[in-house]
């Protein structure tokens, strides 16, 4: 067992250090630099007070040289501090946003298999049936359905027309006014919407992987043999088939994490969350490196950790893994 967490453990660094590297390089690869942003805005700067701001923000070293400044400060778990005009440090920045985007993601992934893995199973055993085309089509719309324009639906119905739930931010503005329970309920209100657009597409990806993995496993021999001896469906299906099913569903455990990180620059942006997607795209717009490395970052060491679940899940759900 500790040669095995070792060896996961070096591949860990290995494959994040690839991320940063490869990460690194590609966003020097865009055009202009983040002191264009002042310099445009300012018709009078010179050329000597551009040179002035890229020595100052360090862009006048080779590039090279960079990425190794920057390795040197990861290693010491500092990104360093923003472009921006607040220039604060960007571990401060992330902190203060990585707890709400986190919160959404889980709650996404929760309600994604608690609600995908039931929907696959009962098509599965009901293969044909009104049910299982009516989920079918139900799902494949949500598939193709795009999350930005399902977002503005749900922010038209439900926060315009019928004036249920909030359409913007985590809070109201009479948020320290409230009780315990009044503050539970307004950031639940808030964050209703998004995490059923993060969670709508992946729902339905989830339980079409589900639905046909099911169906493999139910016309195995085994299964066969188990409704020969008399066992009843439920314990068939649930004991015997859904354990093997799930093998192929538990990859995707790790596989969803960057999906959902990545589309929290959509829907946080759409409802306005100061979470990391929002940050990110500002980060983008402004050209700030120090804050879009960090967030990469940060999304490679999240990417990796879900990897790491989605094989200790393989171990639970098959006991040869275990005895590997």
């Amino acid at each position: 067992m500790l040669k095995y967490l070792l060896n996961r453990s070096i591949e860990f660094l290995i494959t994040l250090l690839g991320i940063i590297t490869l990460s690194f390089f590609i966003i020097h690869l865009a055009p202009g630099k983040p002191t264009d942003l002042l310099s445009e805005l300012n018709p009078k700067i010179t050329p000597e007070a551009r040179k002035k701001l890229e020595q100052y923000y360090g862009l006048d070293k080779p590039l090279h040289v960079q990425y190794l400044l920057w390795l040197k400060r990861l290693a010491r778990l500092d990104f360093g501090e923003s472009f921006s005009s607040d220039r604060r440090p960007v571990i401060v920045k992330i902190r203060e946003r990585l707890p709400i985007t986190v919160g959404i993601n889980l709650l996404s992934i929760l309600i994604i298999f608690l609600i995908g893995i039931p929907i696959g199973v009962s098509s599965a055993t009901r293969q044909y049936s009104t049910y299982d085309k009516v989920t079918t089509v139900v799902v494949f719309i949500g598939y193709a359905m795009p999350g930005f324009w399902l977002a503005l639906l749900l922010m038209l119905l439900f926060g315009v027309h019928l004036n249920w739930l909030p359409i913007s931010g985590i809070k109201s503005m009479n948020y320290d006014n409230l009780s315990v329970a009044g503050k539970v309920l307004d950031v639940g209100k808030h964050l209703l919407m998004p995490v059923f657009v993060a969670a709508f597409g992946s729902l339905a990806g989830i339980s079409r992987y589900m639905r046909s993995s099911m169906l493999e496993v139910i016309r195995q021999d085994y299964i066969t043999a188990a409704r020969a001896r008399g066992l009843p469906e439920s314990v068939v299906i649930y004991r015997h088939a859904l354990r093997n099913a799930l093998l192929p569903v538990i990859t995707l455990l790790g596989l969803s994490v960057p999906g959902l990180i990545g589309g929290s620059v959509i829907f946080e942006q759409i409802f306005s969350i100061p979470g990391m997607g929002q940050l990110f795209w500002l980060s983008v717009m402004q050209r700030d490196y120090p804050v879009i490395m960090g967030l990469l970052t940060i999304g490679g060491v999240l990417t990796l950790i879900g990897n790491m679940l989605a094989d200790f899940c393989y171990a639970l759900a098959d006991p040869r893994i275990r005895r590997q």
